[in-house]
């Protein structure tokens, strides 16, 4: 399963991914790149937005499980430095991603 950018073109990190394996950095700034306000945390939506980029089918209900399992202060929201690896254990095995460290 491949990670599309937003714009559609092809980057160093989809075509890794397109090969099967993604580093936890580019995992991180996909997930930055769906930031919409910039605040650093991935809201439900901005996290339903990222998954069914790279054609996934994604509820909003579904989203909103995964940002339970991932928040740690419960506030709703994924913290892109300090939540991040919550969410990437989540994304290896609900998504299948192959995540490796950097």
């Amino acid at each position: 399963m491949a990670i599309m950018p937003i714009t559609g073109t092809m980057t160093t990190t989809t075509a890794r991914a397109a090969a099967g394996e993604i580093t936890v950095e580019e995992f991180r700034q996909w997930m930055r790149r769906f930031d919409v306000n910039g605040d650093g945390h991935i809201s439900r939506e901005e996290l339903r937005r990222a998954v069914r980029s790279i054609g996934s089918r994604f509820s909003g209900w579904r989203s909103g499980q995964w940002i339970r399992q991932a928040d740690t202060n419960d506030d709703g929201l994924i913290d892109v430095d300090r939540e991040i690896d919550n969410l990437i254990d989540y994304a290896k095995t609900k998504l299948g991603l192959k995540i490796v460290p950097c």
